[in-house]
Parts: C-alpha cells; sequence; structure tokens
C-alpha cells in the first residue's frame, strides 16, 4: 500500500512538472517584439517619423475618433475595467502603449510595453464618472492636475447610473459642464498587481459602487489569451491577444515596413472610419489613400440625360423660345403622322381635324356633280 501511495506521489510531482515546464515555454513563446505593432497596423493607418517618440500610429478615422471614446465600451475583468473596442486593431491600442494628441495630426499611438486593460486616468465627482487616456511618459502614479485646458478636453464623462452601457457613447456629458464637474471631482487610484507580469494596472471605479448606483449586478469576464492578433467576448470570457513585448530586443531591424514624414501624414478620410469589426476581418489589407486613384473631377461629371427626339432642344444657344414654339405649332399642323410613328393621342387629333373637315365639304356637295349623266 505504501509503494503504491509512493508511485503516485512521484506520479503526481512529475505531472506538475511537465504542467510547469509547459507553461513557461508557452509564456516565451509569447515574447514578441514591436515588429507585431509595426506588421498588424500597417494595413489600418500610417506609421510616422515622429521627432519627439520615434515611430508613431496614426489610424485611417473619421474626424470624431477618440482613444477610449468612440466605437467601445467598458467591461469589467479581473484586472480592472477594459475597453472593448469594435476595431480591429482595438487589442493592440487600447491595451499597449500610450496616445498623444498633436495639433496638425491629431490623435496618434505610440507603442508600449506592458499590457493593461486600459490606460487612461479616472476621476469621479459628485453623480459622475470620468477618463482620460494617459499621455506619452504618464504612469499610473498620476497625479491629477486642477488646471483645466479647455483647448484639449480629452476626457469623457457620464452619469454614474448610466457607466457600463454597451452604447455609452449616446451617454456622454456635454463638454460646456466639464469644468463644473472637474473642479469638484476626485482621482480614482484604485489599482491592480499582477504579479506575474510584475505590472501595476489602473483598476477604475471600485465594483460595488458601480452596481450601487447602476442598481444592476456586474460579472467579471475572464481574460484568456489568444495566439493570434485580435479580441472576442465569449459568454463570460474576454479572448484577447496580449503577448509580452521583449524589451531586449535589436531595435535596428525591428522597423515599419512604410514609414512616410509628417508633412506627408494624410489625417482626415471623409466619410471612413475603417476597419470596423463587422465590415473588415483582420489582416485584410486596406487600400492606402496615396495608392487610391483620385476620383474625376465632379464638374464634368455630368449625366447623360435621354432626350425625346420629338421635342427641339431649348438650350440657349438654340434658336429663341418664340421660334421655337410657332415652328412647334406650324409643324404639328402641317406633318401628317405615318402608320409607324410614335405620336401621342393629342397630336393625332389636331393632325387629323384638316382632313374630317374636307370630308364634310364633300357630302355637303349636291349629287349631280358627283354623277354627270343624270343631269
Amino acid at each position: 500500500m505504501k509503494k503504491q501511495i509512493q508511485i503516485f506521489i512521484l506520479m503526481l510531482v512529475l505531472t506538475t512538472s511537465c504542467a510547469s515546464f509547459y507553461t513557461e515555454t508557452s509564456d516565451q513563446q509569447t515574447n514578441v517584439s514591436f515588429q507585431v505593432f509595426y506588421d498588424q497596423l500597417s494595413p489600418y493607418g500610417q506609421w510616422v517619423d515622429y521627432s519627439n517618440y520615434g515611430y508613431i500610429w496614426i489610424p485611417y478615422a473619421r474626424e470624431n475618433f477618440a482613444p477610449y471614446s468612440t466605437n467601445g465600451y467598458w467591461a469589467l475583468t479581473q484586472y480592472g475595467w477594459a475597453w472593448i473596442s469594435d476595431y480591429n486593431w482595438g487589442w493592440a491600442t487600447f491595451h499597449y502603449g500610450r496616445w498623444g494628441f498633436d495639433d496638425a495630426l491629431g490623435w496618434f499611438w505610440i507603442p508600449g510595453y506592458d499590457w493593461g486593460p486600459a490606460w487612461v486616468n479616472w476621476i469621479q465627482a459628485d453623480g459622475y464618472y470620468g477618463w482620460e487616456p494617459m499621455g506619452p511618459g504618464v504612469g499610473i502614479n498620476f497625479v491629477f492636475d486642477r488646471r483645466y485646458d479647455r483647448y484639449h478636453d480629452h476626457w469623457c464623462f457620464v452619469r454614474e447610473r448610466d457607466f457600463g452601457r454597451r452604447n455609452i457613447s449616446r451617454y456622454y456629458v456635454n463638454r460646456s459642464d466639464h469644468e463644473r464637474i472637474i473642479g469638484n471631482s476626485r482621482i480614482i487610484d484604485r489599482t491592480y498587481t499582477d504579479k506575474k507580469r510584475r505590472t501595476t494596472y489602473v483598476y477604475g471605479p471600485d465594483r460595488e459602487s458601480v452596481q450601487r448606483v447602476t442598481g444592476t449586478r456586474i460579472s467579471p469576464f475572464n481574460i484568456k489569451e489568444t495566439n493570434k492578433p485580435g479580441q472576442e467576448i465569449r459568454k463570460r470570457d474576454l479572448q484577447i491577444y496580449r503577448p509580452r513585448i521583449n524589451r531586449n530586443s535589436d531595435t535596428r531591424d525591428v522597423v515599419p515596413s512604410r514609414v512616410i514624414k509628417q508633412d506627408d501624414v494624410k489625417r482626415r478620410i471623409p466619410g471612413r472610419d475603417i476597419p470596423n469589426k463587422e465590415v473588415t476581418p483582420i489582416n485584410k489589407p486596406i487600400v492606402k489613400p496615396e495608392n487610391r486613384e483620385m476620383p474625376p473631377n465632379r464638374i464634368n461629371e455630368q449625366p447623360i440625360q435621354r432626350r425625346d427626339i420629338n421635342k427641339p432642344s431649348r438650350t440657349p444657344e438654340s434658336t429663341p423660345p418664340e421660334r421655337n414654339k410657332s415652328e412647334r405649332q406650324r409643324d404639328i399642323i402641317n406633318t401628317r403622322p405615318t402608320q409607324n410613328q410614335n405620336v401621342s393621342p393629342d397630336r393625332n387629333s389636331t393632325r387629323e381635324r384638316p382632313q374630317k373637315a374636307t370630308e364634310r365639304q364633300e357630302k355637303s356637295k349636291p349629287e349631280r356633280s358627283a354623277n354627270p349623266k343624270r343631269e
């Protein structure tokens, strides 16, 4: 009996060791460089050589785009509140790095090494929750500055009862109220430390507080790692690609396939906010604006109008309108329709009137004129 127990313990130890070895090997295989960002995000935006931060990425998006604001919502995970984006490239840009803003370029993204549910600053006011993207070089120990920048207002505010909605963008507070809300706000400094990755995340609002103000029970999603770029929610799991970024990789060999200068950036693309998750699958190439053929001149692109051949032209270059009208009337009276002509009933009745008048005159003549032998 003792031998059987010893054999069982030995097998259990071997099984645990193999499992640990497999886990370590799997973690080592997830180590990648910035090249994964350069390659995966190239079809969806432009990589720019920026003087202050090196390579930055500018998405092809509409003018109203703002990070952690458009095409997404908040969902609670075991690491904190995560931004669930509808963009195919959201797995990278809303969980790694930082977002910056330039007056000429607009919003741009800087790659980072650490994964997180969202890299934003959180504040709370009386009846409101607010968040703002962390800028370049800003960490979780950010101390909120009471000075308010009206021009670069990048905050989003919602009433506490509306926080956590799937269509949260419809409930943003008007910007005219931001200064008042910020003046009465306090920082939300709740964090979560991932010991395995040795990273501290910004957690966001407390779960119990959100449940109390919204009146709903909140069940956190479980983060499940996938082996390919993308993210998807299945039941209560958030399946997302979150590899570890190797900080010691040789940066000389890690570069985007195409880099443009700041002066050559095409920031705005009217009518486009691409790629959307429901429209374009991941890794599908998109025609870049610099390779797109320019549309023809709209002034010369007049549609061809079908013209009735029976109606004369009324263009100013032709005969005056008065003459055209008299000519049409004279042609209607003097022209008899043939059997194969398609003439309207009104015109037929007009053209038959002279013929009917002639027949009535012939019938009114005496019979003797028609039969000379009787005279």
